[in-house]
């Protein structure tokens, strides 16, 4: 083999070795979370209850998980107005001016889009799930869920509800023990 033919060959392994390593991480923090999951799951089966003293609960409700999320909920950007102006102003005392004139135009209302509205604490019950931060607290009932997605590596959770308006999110971050390769 010639120095051109190793070169490639230790780039090929090399590209290797690191797509293994982020789908080894990727599997070890799903089996993380999974594990995790069997075990609350498991205990909620049997009757124990994990101690959470920080949320009133209902009759037969049981806290699964409890963790950091950033809320968020549709909003609108800015509106602004477009037209034009006609019209003169007369001076009246040192200045204070009079106008006269007419406008017209029409308002434009801002985009939709997703506002964050602050971080807090988040848990699921085997009823509900329960946003708690400074300024705002929600709570979403499952019989009232319409839908519900996730994304990887971070996890949103979009929640549609039936009896709102407005789309809120929970956005809860995994917190990665190595960065991702690039």
């Amino acid at each position: 083999m010639g120095f051109f033919a190793d070169l490639k060959t230790k780039r090929a392994a090399k590209k290797a070795q690191s797509v293994y390593e982020l789908e080894m991480y990727e599997w070890d923090l799903e089996n993380k979370a999974l594990t995790s999951a069997l075990d609350i799951f498991s205990g909620a089966a049997k009757g124990d209850e994990p101690d959470d003293n920080q949320l009133v609960q209902k009759a037969g409700e049981l806290v699964l998980w409890s963790g950091t999320a950033t809320f968020h909920e549709a909003g609108r950007t800015a509106s602004r107005y477009v037209g034009s102006s006609q019209g003169f102003s007369i001076p009246i005392v040192a200045g204070i001016r009079y106008r006269v004139g007419a406008t017209k135009g029409t308002l434009i209302p801002g985009d939709e889009v997703q506002i964050e509205k602050e971080a807090g604490l988040v848990k699921l019950t085997n009823q509900r799930l329960i946003f708690a931060g400074s300024a705002n607290t929600c709570e979403w009932l499952f019989s009232k869920f319409l839908s519900a997605g996730s994304t990887h590596p971070v996890m949103i959770f979009s929640l549609p509800y039936q009896t709102e308006r407005k789309q809120q999110d929970l956005v809860s971050h995994l917190k990665m023990a190595k960065p991702l390769p690039t």
